[in-house]
């Protein structure tokens, strides 16, 4: 389907969904598919990362899978037991997550308890 063209009205139900991420048809949609989510098949490596955030500490944890609803849950998770701050992002090879504050120890022992495998720091 064109690009140019906006479709205006159609019977057929494929023609009438849009993309949640690109709001483009579903036919001419170029969005990349969400990876599956195998706890045993991805290791998160740990940052802490201070420059260029105002001397704030964050604690990065990158590696995950690019699925964009586990990222959700998992950061709210973390978040919630941690007690502080934080996001995901979505970047062109894997998914990361930034928590603020240096919250190391307690992402470990969540992350042992979810039996995800980490490294680093």
């Amino acid at each position: 389907m064109n690009k140019n063209v906006k479709l205006v009205y159609s019977t057929d139900p494929k023609e009438n969904r849009t993309c949640p991420n690109c709001k483009e048809m579903v036919i001419s949609c170029s969005c990349q598919p969400a990876q599956e989510v195998s706890v045993s098949k991805f290791t998160v490596i740990f940052r802490l990362e201070k420059s260029g955030r105002g001397g704030k500490t964050v604690t990065v944890l990158d590696g995950f899978p690019k699925n964009e609803n586990y990222l959700k849950e998992l950061t709210k998770e973390l978040k919630s037991k941690c007690g502080v701050g934080g996001t995901y992002l979505l970047s062109a090879s894997s998914g990361i997550i930034e928590i603020q504050g240096d919250k190391r120890e307690a992402l470990k022992k969540i992350l042992d308890a979810k039996k995800i495998r980490f490294k680093g720091m």
